[in-house]
């Protein structure tokens, strides 16, 4: 049936003509893109699989850059420890011929040679560096980043290939040493302290005290206990018996049981009626109290007890005054310790890497501040320029005196490990017997040395390898990512005219189908 109102043969074609005008916009897309898989619309699944999978790849390129500059930091140590190898070769050569009976003038020309060597070698190791990583100096390991691995949850963890260093440094072993007045970091000043003469109290070593009073009657006697602990040099201990007073000055080093025998042969040499003195000392006067005895025998003795008295000589900065305390410019090495004593205690500071000046006088300023000391104020001064200039810590008395010691500001130089061939600094073929030692020395230098090529070399055919699978591994899944998103595009050119010559006779078919109504109308001519 026709009909003037729906023109089925049009719709028909009409539907015909999108389905291929979209199969058509889809080959086109195909041809000028080259992907199947262009946006997740194309299909999500796919889609998501293959961007995860480009992100890994372009991850797996920086991890090829990371084990390039790893192999090139290990090939640098392993040239540089197998040249370093090469010249203790050279050096035991000489100590051997060394081992013959030579004179002085021999052995000084071989010495020569070593020294050289030596200095050669020093030199190697110093520049043995890629990109400021040198694997001969120090032991702590270095990581290289070698892969990705994704788990099958989604999770990413990052794996290295770690690098052992091996230190080849030839510096001998150097012990904490105090700071001299022209170092970096001397901590010193120019003011001085108010020094007062103080009882020790209960607490305090070298105090003294007895549970006896009043005279002692024939038959009696009196326990005087000095308490433990480190006394002071210029400290003083006084003993009140037979009407005089006894005192002995604590020289340096002096222990409480040198101080008890000092007080006895003063009262000794008295030579105090119907008296007799005993020390007992303490097995560790740090520890231990140290007794005297007093004994009266024949006859009554006067003891005074209200006259025992053990004093000391305090430091300390006066109500309303101050001390500035300066800390010497330049720069510091990491582990130097610095110490200012201050209210009875030290406060240490231990210098951290790339710390200045100003960062060891803030350090201080915290670990006082956090001593809490009674009625002190710290202030800081920084250093306009670290390298050269000082920094100031500022001591004020507020409220009271506060105990200061001048003498204990210290400030100390870090002590430094021997480097792995920090014997080679000894080797010496002056004598027979020095030339005997220094070939069982070389022969141990040469092991650590053939023993640090030995890991370079195997460390750097790891990083080679691993390097070369990242490669194969970028190249596979590239190949798989183009698999799952490229356009076949033969297929798509083929497809394309068939598409072509179906629009073209979609759009025939529609043309017929709409004059359809003009045949009608001429039924009514």
């Amino acid at each position: 049936m026709s009909s003037i109102l729906t023109n089925n043969s049009a719709m028909v074609a009409l539907q015909t003509l999108r389905s291929i005008n979209s199969n058509l916009e889809t080959v086109q897309s195909e041809i000028s893109t080259g992907k199947k898989v262009s946006s997740a619309k194309d299909n999500a699944a796919i889609w998501a699989i293959s961007t995860v999978m480009s992100t890994d790849v372009e991850s797996f390129k920086q991890i090829t850059d990371s084990l390039n500059k790893g192999s090139s930091t290990v090939g640098v140590a392993r040239a540089a420890s197998e040249e370093v190898t090469q010249l203790l070769q050279e050096m035991k050569e000489l100590i051997v011929s060394a081992q013959e009976d030579l004179n002085a003038d021999d052995r000084a020309k071989i010495q020569t040679d070593i020294d050289a060597k030596r200095t050669a070698i020093s030199n190697i190791v110093s520049a043995a560096q890629f990109n400021g990583q040198n694997l001969l100096k120090g032991t702590d390991s270095v990581n290289v980043l070698a892969s990705l691995d994704r788990g099958s949850d989604g999770s990413v963890t990052a794996t290295h290939i770690t690098v052992s260093r091996n230190d080849l440094q030839t510096n001998a072993a150097v012990d904490a040493a105090a700071k001299e007045a022209t170092d970096a970091g001397y901590v010193s000043t120019a003011d001085s302290a108010t020094t007062n003469t103080v009882d020790k109290q209960s607490g305090d070593a070298g105090f003294m005290s007895t549970a006896q009073s009043g005279t002692l009657n024939d038959g009696d006697d009196a326990d005087i206990t000095i308490k433990a602990g480190t006394i002071s040099a210029g400290d003083t201990f006084n003993i009140n018996v037979g009407g005089s007073d006894y005192t002995y000055t604590a020289q340096a080093d002096d222990t409480i049981n040198d101080v008890a025998a000092g007080l006895k042969t003063l009262i000794d040499a008295g030579n105090v009626s119907n008296l007799t003195v005993t020390v007992t000392p303490g097995a560790d006067p740090t520890s231990d109290d140290v007794t005297i005895n007093l004994a009266a025998g024949g006859g009554t003795v006067s003891f005074d007890e209200a006259e025992l008295a053990a004093t000391t000589d305090e430091s300390v900065i006066g109500d309303g005054d101050s001390i500035d305390v300066t800390i010497a410019g330049g720069t510091i090495s990491t582990g130097d310790t610095f110490t200012i004593n201050v209210g009875g205690a030290d406060y240490t500071y231990t210098a951290q890497t790339d710390d200045t000046v100003n960062d060891v006088a803030a350090g201080l300023k915290s670990l006082i501040d956090a001593g809490s000391v009674d009625d002190l104020t710290v202030t800081v001064t920084d250093a306009a320029d670290p390298s050269s200039g000082a920094a100031t810590i500022t001591l004020a008395a507020d409220g009271g005196d506060v105990e200061v010691n001048v003498a204990g500001l210290a400030s100390q130089n870090a002590a430094v490990s021997a480097g792995g061939l920090g014997a080679i600094a000894g080797l010496s073929v002056a004598t027979s017997a020095d030339a005997t030692t220094a070939l069982n020395t070389i022969e141990s230098l040469l092991d650590t040395a053939i023993s640090a090529a030995t890991s370079f070399g195997s460390a750097q055919t790891q990083i080679e390898g691993q390097s070369k699978f990242v490669q194969t591994l970028i190249d596979s899944m590239t190949s798989g990512i183009g698999a799952m998103v490229d356009a076949d595009i033969e297929a798509a050119s083929a497809k394309l005219q068939a598409l072509q010559v179906q629009q073209q006779l979609g759009v025939q078919a529609l043309t017929i189908a709409n004059s359809n109504p003009q045949t009608l109308l001429s039924l009514f001519r």
